[in-house]
């Protein structure tokens, strides 16, 4: 009995690959999550910035009024937008606020508005102010997952390049 010394042929696979669609698709997605991600920081992060920076002297205004406010709520995250208006020695200060954080809830929020007396244009609500860690930790887990979706379709292409280049040599 003879025993055969050849090494049986190898077999390789085409690299998997959508061409162009698999690019626009990865630069899509890295674009849409990217907005999500610029908005999110455009319109969430100042006022998270301010009210830890009033939170410890934020008193109540008696001349403080919301003149626009709404909330949505989506499963369990809620985003609030409203526009606050404070009386002051040197006239009328409006600020828009955004708060975006998760809570189960149903019906009406309810809010007072909230200043430093120093520093009267930073004003906020006290719902802001009582939900300033929730806020918080919903902005860096969202923040995050964000982030993540921005760049894992870049990373991935590279991936994909660099397969089919180390293919395409062997």
């Amino acid at each position: 009995m003879q025993t055969q010394t050849e090494s049986p042929p190898q077999l390789t696979l085409p690299p998997q690959g959508g061409g162009w669609r698999e690019t626009f698709f990865s630069f899509l997605g890295t674009l849409m999550f990217g907005a999500m991600l610029v908005a999110l920081s455009i319109y969430t992060v100042p006022n998270l910035i301010t009210d830890w920076q009033v939170r410890g002297v934020a008193e109540p205004v008696a001349e403080g009024r919301v003149t626009d406010g709404s909330c949505s709520s989506r499963l369990m995250l809620n985003i609030c937008d409203a526009t606050l208006s404070i009386m002051t020695k040197s006239g009328r200060v409006t600020r828009d606020v955004n708060y975006i954080f998760a809570d189960v809830h149903s019906g009406d929020y309810s809010v007072a508005v909230l200043a430093d007396p120093a520093h009267p244009e930073l004003a906020t609500t006290d719902m802001g102010l009582n939900m300033l860690w929730n806020r918080t930790i919903t902005l860096l887990v969202g923040g995050g997952i964000l982030l993540a979706l921005t760049v894992a379709p870049i990373i991935a292409l590279f991936r994909r390049m660099r397969a089919r280049r180390e293919a395409a040599a062997a």
